[in-house]
């Protein structure tokens, strides 16, 4: 299983221009890719810098036959010209999709800096060993006190896949909404967190949970143990980034999976982003 995890900001590449096409392009020359999970995905959006306000979740479907598109919409509001603005995240499966869910991350209001909600989109994908969890998401930039409440959502919501994978016996109706779907322990995060190794809430979200909840490990140190990791942001946008390169961009993978990550690897050539994109090689 092949995963790649990117903020594409908005398919907006350092030349300024924006390229969907361009971004399933770089990906496609990265991996022969089962899953990938985007951040910065805009639909209506003319403001943002070089767009003409595109629907990208159609655009980067279009250039993905054969995958299950998922959005992911955090902001959702109305344009002056009655049609929706939509901002979030998606994931593209061509592994079967089993159920989805959409999760509004704790957005508490914070008046001193400039504030947007976000979404973590999990989807149950079959793998070749069984089923598991993907979800990717964006943790706020300049809230601090919005990024701990949406780490400790994204740990309690692993403790409660746990409780579902261990209740999947309960009563249920065969072909209606209260059918059991799996939606297994066994998990891959993604993200930018917005948040550096060094960061405490690194840390915190690999902390153990409740006894039988396996809990998040860093794939990058566990296939680079000796290795700093690779900077994922300001490589070579230097005028939103002028300083030195770091990584903020992670896949965490629950700790029955560890021994199955084969490595990790960061394109640190493109320049289709403000972004490097990340991969995961994962034996499962």
């Amino acid at each position: 299983m092949q995963l790649i995890t990117w903020n594409i900001q908005w398919c907006r590449g350092c030349d300024g221009i924006v390229d969907p096409a361009r971004i399933v392009r770089v990906c496609t020359e990265m991996a022969d890719f089962d899953v990938l999970c985007f951040q910065e995905v805009p639909r209506n959006y003319p403001e943002l810098k070089g767009s003409r306000g595109e629907d990208q979740f159609a655009a980067l479907a279009a250039e993905l036959p054969g995958f299950t598109p998922i959005e992911g919409v955090a902001v959702d509001v109305l344009a002056t010209n009655g049609a929706r603005r939509q901002f979030g995240n998606a994931i593209f499966s061509r592994l079967p999709v089993l159920q989805i869910f959409r999760h509004l991350l704790p957005f508490p209001a914070d008046p001193r800096v400039p504030e947007m909600q976000r979404v973590a989109v999990e989807a149950v994908v079959a793998a070749t060993s069984g089923p598991v969890r993907v979800t990717t998401t964006h943790l706020a930039y300049y809230s601090p006190n919005q990024r701990v409440a949406q780490v400790g959502r994204l740990r309690g919501l692993q403790a409660e896949a746990a409780g579902h994978a261990g209740d999947a016996a309960h009563a249920h109706k065969e072909g209606g909404p209260f059918q059991t779907v799996p939606r297994p322990a066994s998990a891959i995060l993604t993200a930018d967190f917005n948040f550096r190794p060094e960061d405490p809430l690194y840390a915190r979200l690999q902390e153990p949970l409740a006894v039988g909840v396996p809990a998040y490990r860093d794939s990058w140190r566990i296939a680079h143990p000796d290795k700093p990791h690779q900077p994922t942001l300001g490589v070579y946008d230097k005028a939103q980034w002028p300083g030195e390169a770091f990584c903020c961009d992670f896949i965490f993978v629950t700790e029955d999976l560890a021994p199955r990550v084969e490595d990790v690897n960061v394109d640190g050539a493109t320049d289709a982003s403000d972004h490097q994109p990340v991969l995961l090689k994962l034996d499962f």
